[in-house]
């Protein structure tokens, strides 16, 4: 099977470059094993040779992967950069879009090369995922099961949006997380009708609805994962809402397989909403896909053009807003596989009344 590194270089010709420089941090990750490297150096991958270029705290940890050519210790990772180019005669080198203006900057005024800006090329690449990876994602999906139970069984009205918050980020360390993948949403009440609003102060109080997101990395993949919940009986309106959601969801997942339109995904849940009567209260994509990091192709949306792959991972989460009144989402984790899919976190999504 060929390695990470061969898969993108086999990208050379369509892309007509020569080489390539991985910037981002998920896609070191991906491409040398190693997490949080984002800023402290770049992987210069060429048609037939690699290179990384980082600085002395990564030395020993690298010094077993790349013999002393192909592992460049300095602090000047642009300039090594620019040397290799030069020393190998290197054409066009494409680089990741996101690079930050003054690093394109040195290299358009150093680099002896032709540049090209890529987007998505590594990123592409790591939408499918290898074995290793899934049974990474299973785990992190059973553990964000996990978390969920945790909440449902310790959370009371009078206790704070951000002491829930607090508590599962304790449990989720307890239990091998090494920390959330996004600030965990925790909302009661009205500030349920903010979708990407944070756990703070506000307390719960008895007949909310509580909105809970979070995703917690686990041996460096990622689970993303959304239920709501009720402190005691809900307003009647949230109530009904919560059913076309859920109906909604489940309609989107029963159609993920490899070969669906990800735009037509899109249209399956905000149809049914759009015919409940709650289209303009769905207001966001229908999902996105997750690995090493909480955000990765594909996402699921009306404006997109893509279809889901064979072993690649994503979400589904439909949710309902009503300003000044509460809101609702759903979200699961969900495997496509070549005839189907398997939906990784399998906590209830009925409307649980605590």
């Amino acid at each position: 099977m060929k390695t990470r590194v061969e898969r993108l270089q086999d990208q050379f010709d369509p892309l007509k470059i020569d080489a390539f420089l991985v910037s981002s941090g998920a896609n070191l990750q991906y491409l040398t094993g190693m997490a949080d490297m984002a800023g402290d150096g770049y992987l210069l991958v060429l048609a037939n040779d690699a290179y990384l270029v980082t600085d002395a705290r990564y030395q020993t940890a690298f010094a077993t992967r790349y013999d002393d050519q192909h592992l460049v210790i300095t602090r000047d990772y642009l300039g090594a950069v620019c040397d290799i180019i030069e020393r190998t005669h290197t054409g066009v080198m494409g680089f990741e879009a996101e690079i930050p203006y003054s690093a394109y900057s040195y290299l358009d005024e150093n680099l002896v090369s032709d540049l090209v800006a890529l987007p998505d090329v590594v990123d592409d690449l790591r939408i499918t995922k290898e074995p290793d990876e899934l049974t990474k994602l299973r785990a992190s999906a059973k553990l964000a099961d996990a978390g969920f139970e945790y909440v449902t069984s310790i959370v009371r009205p009078g206790m704070r949006e951000i002491d829930v918050s607090n508590l599962l980020d304790a449990f989720m360390r307890t239990h091998g997380a090494s920390g959330p993948s996004f600030t965990t949403i925790v909302l009661g009440g009205a500030r349920a009708a903010l979708p990407h609003g944070t756990a703070s102060d506000a307390l719960l109080k008895a007949g909310q609805l509580v909105t809970l997101d979070f995703g917690y990395f686990l041996n460096g993949y990622t689970s993303d994962m959304t239920r709501t919940f009720a402190l005691g009986t809900p307003d009647a309106k949230l109530a009904t809402a919560y059913q076309a959601v859920q109906a909604a969801q489940q309609a989107v997942v029963d159609q993920v397989k490899a070969g669906a339109a990800t735009a037509e995904l899109d249209a399956v849940g905000r149809q049914l909403l759009t015919d409940a009567g709650y289209g303009p209260a769905f207001n966001h994509g229908m999902g996105h896909g997750i690995g090493l990091a909480i955000h990765e192709g594909p996402l699921i949306s009306k404006n997109t053009t893509g279809v889901l792959v064979p072993n690649s991972v994503v979400t589904v989460e439909p949710g309902v807003y009503f300003p000044d009144l509460g809101g609702m989402r759903i979200e699961d984790d969900v495997l496509v596989t070549a005839t189907g899919h398997e939906r990784l976190t399998q906590a209830t999504r009925d409307l649980l009344i605590l």
